[in-house]
């Protein structure tokens, strides 16, 4: 067996110098696992045999590469092997090739600096001191001289800071401190080094990170971040040392304190990273904003201070191109604000939004926009930009996994629509979104814009899981109920009554006011959802498909009066038949349709609408009534489903497989609120035959509830 380990010792060391490449790395793991199973062989020992085999003096010129190789290998694999750190004397020799290896960069380039740094920071204080620090002195007084050198030091300073102290430091090079006015421009000069020889990485060099660590261990960040960052590295203007200043910003977050916070996220790199993030283009060019994001997400999990958070958010809320933040309205990382810091950013959006502070932000603008721009109009166009952003904010808040509260839900919901379909006359504490009013009138543009994210945002109220950690609340989860609050009331309907409200109130006034038609329509559909809400729960789910579609008429008031009103007044009156007393007696007289006849009709022209939320809610209303479909509202889904049927082709629906391009377009139609189309569906298409106004036989109505429950034909 000795014989057999003996052996294998001696062909693994030769592997660790083959010519071939990729095999180097696998003879190394397979020694440092020999190593580590077999603790009776000698460290010191298989070193040696290291170093006699690949001897860098004897061997021939042309085999030089391979022999440093071997020699590196043989380090790599003592270290992984979990026992150099145990061998004192192993240890010494091994640091002191890996300091030989140093000279061979033409080959080995930074990789035995690199190690050194690796086998340092692995031992202990002890062992640094008694065994290593003699022999590092050199490379620790000369560590202005090159990025690897300056690691080496600033390793032993975090690592080992009673062996290192202020008074050794100056010793070693002159100064007690790394991080001071003198060193500076030598500072400067390595780290640009280091960020163009780590490019290719695309991530922060260790050097640099360690860097920012001692500064703020030696309480000079301001004057690192200042003179080595904005004055230094950033002046330069070349890739490499811009992005290290964009990563040297999103690492030093989680390590600052709060007014430290404050001044980088109002400096220089912030502006930089702005224009950097603007003026970008795709694919040819690397954008960092999905990796700043990162940096921020990861700040925000991992802090528990709110005052902090806070101060992130609203910093890189506040980094503006002529208005329009540079941070992502739809980012996710709003999900792991606490409740208070969340209630707290969802105010300051709100308040920005009624009296834009630009003195609080960052502003800049592009080489281009400064040349475009039209002075007399540049303040209300950052107004609208930012405004803009402010409601998709607020509006994908709504929309995102963050812990939130009924009521911040609602109280964003509210200030949507108020500014989407309403204006304040004059201040009043009746109406929170009254009590102020914006510094700069919104125009009509203004309005437009919130109406588009208002409907987005009903889209995902009508999706959103029930919020809240009640046993009620976890029943209606448990159930799949969506679209109602905590306590069984839909979202839409507490919508309108607040827009009820609103239309009641003097202090304000609709941006597209009521005609006496209208506004008896609107408040003939609140009777009858108040009816339906009375009914007997028995039929429960035709009174839901009832409640939902009138309600969401409702709101449509406000976007598109004339369209809506044709669709509210045949809806309204098919809810009085469809609960009308008579409606449940059989009927003699077959000439005139039947409520269900009339809404399949009603929502028919709905599927046909651009709005997501328009067709969802047709297909839940599609469903409910299923039980109640007759032979004849079949008939009519046939007819409009049937792509040959010649007559009547202009209010023929035809049904085809959207694709996914298509599908996304109709969101975002509802998203970005164009306008909805104004074709109709409901056109009469009677040939004149009369039909007995049969029921459908109830295993004929359980398959279609099937057919549809799917949703393949309806959406």
């Amino acid at each position: 067996q000795d014989d057999e380990l003996k052996y294998t010792l001696k062909r693994l060391v030769e592997g660790l110098g083959a010519t071939r490449e990729a095999a180097r790395p696998g003879f190394s793991l397979a020694l440092a696992q020999v190593l580590q199973a077999f603790e009776e062989i000698p460290i010191c020992s298989v070193l040696e045999q290291i170093k006699e085999k690949h001897n860098l003096e004897k061997v021939k010129k042309k085999l030089v590469r391979n022999a440093a190789f071997g020699n590196f290998f043989g380090v790599m694999a003592l270290f992984q092997s979990g026992r150099l750190v145990k061998d004192q004397q192993a240890l010494l020799g091994s640091i002191q090739l890996l300091q030989q290896l140093a000279n061979h960069q033409a080959h080995l380039r930074d990789l035995p600096r690199k190690t050194l740094i690796d086998i340092v920071s692995e031992i202990p204080e002890s062992v640094f001191e008694e065994v290593l620090f003699g022999i590092l002195q050199s490379d620790l007084a000369s560590a202005f001289t090159s990025p690897e050198n300056l690691h080496l030091l600033l390793v032993g300073i975090r690592k080992f800071p009673t062996v290192l102290k202020p008074k050794k430091l100056k010793k070693l090079f002159g100064s007690p401190t790394v991080v001071n006015e003198e060193n500076i421009p030598r500072l400067v000069e390595l780290l640009q080094s280091a960020a163009k020889s780590e490019k290719k990485d695309k991530k922060l060099p260790s050097v640099a990170f360690d860097l920012l660590q001692v500064s703020l261990k030696e309480n000079a960040f301001e004057l690192f971040w200042e003179e080595g960052v904005e004055n230094g590295l950033l002046k330069e203007k070349s890739g490499p040392s811009s992005y290290m200043c964009y990563r040297l910003l999103g690492s030093a977050l989680p390590l600052l304190s709060l007014d430290q916070l404050q001044m980088v996220l109002k400096g220089k790199v912030m502006q930089h990273y702005g224009e950097h993030v603007v003026t970008t283009q795709l694919p040819d060019r690397f954008k960092f904003a999905p990796e700043m994001e990162g940096y921020i997400e990861e700040f925000l999990s991992s802090c528990d201070d709110s005052e902090r958070q806070l101060t992130v958010m609203i910093g890189f809320s506040t980094l503006t191109n002529q208005g329009n933040p540079v941070f992502s309205s739809s980012s996710r990382v709003v999900r792991h604000l606490q409740p208070v810091v969340l209630q707290q950013y969802v105010g300051w959006l709100k308040d920005m939004f009624l009296r834009p502070d630009f003195d609080c932000c960052l502003d800049f603008c592009s080489n281009r926009q400064k040349q475009n721009q039209e002075n007399a109009n540049v303040a209300q166009h950052k107004v609208a930009r930012l405004r803009k952003w402010i409601i998709h904010r607020l509006a994908n808040i709504i929309e995102s996994t963050v812990k939130k509260e009924e009521s911040l839900v609602m109280d964003i919901s509210r200030f949507c629509f108020f500014h989407a379909f309403f204006e304040a006359k004059k201040k009043t504490s009746q109406i929170n979104e009254a009590n102020v009013l914006p510094a700069e009138p919104l125009d009509e543009q203004a309005h437009s814009v919130a109406e588009n994210y208002f409907f987005g945002l009903l889209q995902t109220l009508n999706t959103m899981t029930v919020l809240g950690d009640t046993a009620k609340a976890a029943a209606l989860r448990e159930k799949h109920i969506h679209g109602v609050t905590a306590d069984g009331k839909l979202w839409i309907f507490l919508l309108v009554e607040y827009a009820n409200k609103l239309l009641s109130s003097e202090h304000v006034k609709a941006v597209k006011p009521f005609t006496k038609e209208q506004r008896d329509a609107w408040e003939r559909t609140l009777q009858s959802v108040k009816k339906l809400q009375k009914e007997n729960k028995s039929d429960s789910a035709k009174v839901v498909a009832f409640q939902q579609l009138l309600l969401l008429m409702a709101i449509h008031l406000f976007k598109n009066q004339s369209e809506t009103m044709d669709v509210l007044s045949d809806l309204l009156n098919c809810t009085e038949r469809a609960f009308s007393k008579e409606s449940k007696k059989k009927k003699t007289d077959n000439t005139e349709p039947g409520w269900v006849e009339v809404m399949v009709e009603i929502l028919l022209s709905l599927l046909a609408q651009p709005s997501l939320l328009i067709r969802r809610i047709s297909k839940s209303v599609f469903v409910r009534i299923c039980p109640n479909l007759t032979k004849r509202g079949l008939q009519l889904i046939l007819d409009v489903l049937d792509p040959y049927q010649e007559q009547n082709e202009e209010s023929a629906v035809v049904v085809m497989e959207e694709s996914d391009k298509k599908i996304k377009s109709a969101q975002d139609t509802d998203e970005e609120g164009n306008e909805d189309s104004s074709d109709e569906g409901d056109s009469e298409s009677d040939s004149g035959d009369e039909e007995k106004n049969e029921e459908v036989d109830d295993d004929f109505r359980s398959q279609l509830m099937n057919v549809l429950q799917a949703g393949n034909a309806l959406v």
